[in-house]
């Protein structure tokens, strides 16, 4: 998993709900009261929290260049029907899109995807290649390539891995 500073703003949201399975060792944050609370998940939202999750993490995989780790639900078929309204500061007029809701995760994700699409960060939210980790970062480099959760375990263990390829 990575060391890397949490994504700005909404998109921090999503980075922490698509970090919250562990592909390499299973273990699942959603499992516990605790984890779900941090989200406001009910148990019986468990399954809509997982679908979305997987849904949000197929599309990290798509900024990053990859195909999705296994079918699952179209993010867009999953947030159409999470109510926004356009809400408009009266002292300086700046506009955002709010959920309508404060409660639902799935209002709250949709605002953030919203707030990211304004801002251009969007398609910086990407998920790691490698097929055991697929952890969830915001791709701070530069040129906006970054392939890696963290360049020091998944990117040093892939190198590594077409180093010994190579073989002598």
């Amino acid at each position: 998993m990575s060391e890397r500073s949490a994504a700005p703003g909404g998109l921090a949201l999503i980075e922490s709900l698509v970090n919250t399975l562990d592909i390499e060792t299973g273990a699942d944050s959603l499992d516990s009261a605790e984890g779900r609370g941090r989200f406001g998940i009910t148990e019986a939202g468990l399954d809509d929290a997982r679908d979305l999750r997987e849904s949000l993490r197929a599309a990290l995989l798509a900024h990053a260049g990859h195909p999705p780790h296994r079918p699952v639900t179209p993010l867009g078929a999953l947030l159409a029907p999470a109510p926004l309204y356009v809400s408009v500061d009266d002292r300086d007029g700046s506009a955002a899109l709010t959920p309508a809701d404060d409660g639902p995760l799935l209002c709250k994700v949709a605002a953030a995807v919203a707030e990211a699409l304004v801002a251009g960060t969007w398609t910086r939210l990407k998920a790691c290649e490698a097929e055991t980790c697929h952890w969830a970062y915001y791709d701070r480099s530069p040129a906006g390539r970054g392939r890696w959760c963290s360049m020091q375990v998944c990117g040093a263990r892939a190198k590594m891995r077409r180093y010994r390829a190579k073989g002598p």
